[in-house]
């Protein structure tokens, strides 16, 4: 408890397969649903006006407000959900989530962006570091 969002946690209460595993904590949900949110730094539910622009929340109409329930970003006994990030590897694998890597799925499109990912010169011919996405063979 008494852990804000952002804040970087040892993992080693998880159990022994976890030791050495530093995780960050990136969000979570209450007991009634409510999603906590970064900045407010209570550890209880609070009702925030929503504008255009801010995360959760989407407007429908022009110039259209709304009072939503969030919860603040401090954990506490009444937090159901804690979302985490794996900011350093441990010294065993988890199965199931460690023990393999995903390709990755979508990639840059611009040019700019490709070689700016690939660390690519002007003279390195762009078009075979583009990411395609595997489709599905058709039938007939």
């Amino acid at each position: 408890y008494d852990k804000w969002i952002g804040q970087v946690v040892p993992a080693v209460r998880l159990g022994d397969e976890w030791k050495g595993y530093i995780l960050r904590i990136s969000g979570g949900y209450d007991l009634q649903g409510f999603c906590m949110k970064q900045g407010v730094l209570t550890n209880t539910s609070v009702r925030l006006l929503f504008a255009d622009g801010l995360p959760n929340y989407k407007m429908r109409r022009d110039g259209v407000r709304k009072r939503k329930s969030v919860r603040g970003c401090i954990v506490d006994s009444q937090i159901s959900v804690l979302d985490l990030v794996i900011k350093k590897k441990g010294d065993a694998e988890i199965p199931g989530l460690t023990d393999n890597t995903q390709p990755s799925r979508l990639g840059p499109k611009s040019v700019g962006k490709i070689r700016k990912l690939f660390y690519l010169s002007k003279e390195d011919d762009v078009k075979q570091y583009v990411v395609h996405r595997p489709l599905p063979e058709k039938d007939g």
